[in-house]
């Protein structure tokens, strides 16, 4: 089994917690052509472009610019990534043993970097897929990972039994030939909604906590077969049998 997750758009140079390794990205080279060519757009460009406020705007520009240079120290990605499913895996108290089996069996969809695995070494970036980068013809984000990573991906779930947890969100579907995932490997994906004056519905910020925490879950009990996840409890949230199918599981809270 292997999961799948969305990157944050918060992020940290540095980190205090000590992973057992770091890790060559599989798309290094790509990553950083991209980050040359956002390292070309002006701080106003960056602004209008990300739709950044104008301290954000400016930490991303001096971000790009210093991209490329050995002063800018990689880190792992699990450690690098700050954002609300980050802190709820909370890596603060893992073992070298966890570090290795997230490792093995989580994979993270970066716009820069393309698909990561948790200790592989990244350089903070900002970034959104409808970015369109002149030098390539003008297509986005989007189009230019979608033939690059998908037999990758398709590949490495297969290495990892065949089942692909999806617990990324819907916006990182068009960075894949997601069809040709679908018809190659079995997704399983969780959703996470509350009960709420007769209804069932999602809300965000909570479903971001509980796909954090599933995969902490994961981490620590060494779960490889999804079927052992049904047990999964968390402040509430528990699988609702009449609420899920095959491969669309709901916890419900």
């Amino acid at each position: 089994m292997l999961i799948l997750l969305s990157p944050a758009k918060t992020m940290a140079g540095t980190s205090k917690i000590k992973a057992p390794g770091m890790t060559f990205p599989a798309f290094q080279k790509e990553a950083n052509e991209i980050a040359l060519n956002m390292a070309q757009f002006s701080l106003r460009d960056l602004k209008t472009k990300l739709k950044l406020s104008p301290k954000l705007a400016l930490e991303s520009y001096h971000r790009f610019q210093d991209f490329h240079s050995q002063e800018t120290k990689p880190i792992q990605s699990i450690l690098a990534y700050t954002g609300v499913v980050f802190k709820h895996i909370h890596p603060l108290d893992f073992s070298a043993e966890d570090f290795w089996f997230a490792q093995e069996h989580i994979r993270f969809v970066s716009i820069c970097y393309g698909l990561l695995r948790p200790l592989d070494g990244i350089k903070p970036y900002r970034m959104e897929y409808n970015i369109k980068l002149p030098e390539w013809g003008g297509e986005n984000m989007y189009a230019y990972w979608r033939n690059i990573q998908t037999n990758l991906l398709i590949r490495e779930v297969k290495e990892a039994g065949g089942i692909l947890l999806n617990l990324a969100g819907l916006d990182i579907q068009p960075a894949f030939d997601w069809k040709k995932v679908e018809a190659a490997v079995r997704i399983i994906t969780p959703d996470f909604k509350v009960l709420k004056n007769g209804k069932t519905q999602t809300v965000v910020i909570y479903a971001k906590m509980a796909r954090g925490q599933m995969t902490r879950h994961i981490i620590k009990n060494k779960i490889t077969e999804p079927e052992e996840l049904k047990s999964f409890q968390w402040e509430g949230y528990h699988y609702a049998e009449g609420d899920s199918n095959k491969d669309h599981w709901t916890f419900l809270q």
